[in-house]
């Protein structure tokens, strides 16, 4: 189920290099590094030209990082160090460093050992939240291999069959990339939905789909206000659960981070934990021949007949790709609501906000 946004939930599109600049200035002033300032722009703004703004993943989050810089639960220009190390694997200790940064180093760290031995895995403790998973992912597509990336966080998702939360959206990204045009870019949460596009919904009086999530007694509802309490409900019923299960194993247990009912509860602490994998498709076959069979496919993938004429098979990223061009070229949609908070919170931090 897909909602538009409305001409009316606009304050108005902000050319992309004002909102750069801006984002840049604001994160200097909240104490980012020069280094940490590049990457945490790059991912807010290319979460900006990929999501709804009912998702939250663009500046949106500067509340949050005020927040957590604020109370101590981010710590700009940490001091991340490499705790364990090995020809195809490492372990990043992000010391409550940003995420957007933490998994950016951790992907680098994937691809400059896969590019040597075919396949590498970062975990990345102690972390806060990292963006968009898929942001991470297509990092490693740039450099022509292939990225996986995947993050526990805050419990949100019940185990299946219960209806008390355990386990978080745990997102996922996977990119592919492709010769002479943009990867194939995957890019999920575990659950339906994530609560703030029922909030979104919520604030726009519209009801969500049943499959959604629960109320907090385990009842179905398409009334997103009588469920924000509730479990969101997996991907694929009890096979998104246990992938969530999966998930937090090998991003929280195995990386040292907090998991479960754990992580992501105190703001003063999110401790989360990422992984980060890089694959090069040379490691088992010539170039030329991984780019002639990977074409082979998405020609098949995309010629199969639309059930729907004017809703042709498209292609996992193909959506975002095509919305970051248009945005790019007319302007990024932000809310009335986030307009009005962010001139609020720039005042605060003393920066010239000009929204």
């Amino acid at each position: 189920m897909a909602y538009d946004i409305d001409k009316e939930d606009l304050i108005t599109l902000y050319p992309l290099e004002t909102l750069q600049k801006f984002a840049s200035d604001f994160l200097l002033a909240l104490g980012a590094s020069e280094e940490e300032t590049a990457i945490l722009v790059d991912g807010l703004m290319t979460a900006s030209l990929w999501w709804h703004p009912g998702q939250g993943q663009g500046l949106e989050k500067f509340f949050r990082f005020h927040m957590q810089v604020t109370n101590g639960g981010i710590v700009p220009n940490a001091n991340m160090t490499w705790v364990k190390e090995g020809p195809s694997y490492a372990l990043l200790d992000a010391a409550k460093g940003f995420g957007y940064v933490s998994g950016h180093r951790a992907m680098a760290k994937a691809v400059e050992k896969a590019k040597v031995t075919g396949i590498a895995m970062v975990g990345v403790r102690h972390s806060n939240h990292f963006g968009i998973a898929g942001y991470h992912a297509l990092h490693a597509a740039k450099k022509g291999l292939i990225g996986w990336s995947f993050t526990n966080a805050k419990a949100e998702m019940a185990p299946w069959g219960s209806a008390q939360v355990v386990l978080g959206t745990n997102p996922w990204g996977i990119a592919i990339p492709r010769k002479d045009t943009h990867a194939i870019v995957l890019d999920m949460a575990l659950t339906m939905s994530g609560k703030g596009m029922m909030r979104w919904l919520m604030n726009e009086g519209r009801p969500m789909p049943e499959s959604w999530a629960l109320t907090p007694d385990g009842q179905t509802t398409t009334d997103p206000a009588a469920a924000m309490l509730g479990p969101l409900l997996p991907i694929g019923e009890y096979k998104g659960y246990g992938l969530s299960l999966i998930t937090d194993v090998l991003a929280g247990v195995m990386t040292g981070s907090l998991f479960g009912m754990s992580v992501f509860q105190d703001d003063t602490n999110h401790d989360v934990g990422h992984v980060m994998m890089a694959i090069n498709p040379t490691a088992f076959m010539d170039q030329a021949d991984y780019d002639t069979r990977l074409e082979q496919l998405v020609a098949e993938v995309k010629g199969a007949p639309a059930i729907d004429p004017k809703r042709p098979v498209i292609l996992p990223g193909e959506v975002e790709f095509q919305r970051m061009g248009e945005r790019e070229a007319n302007g990024v949609p932000l809310s009335r609501e986030t307009v009005e908070k962010l001139r609020a919170l720039s005042a605060e931090v003393n920066v010239n906000c000009p929204l």
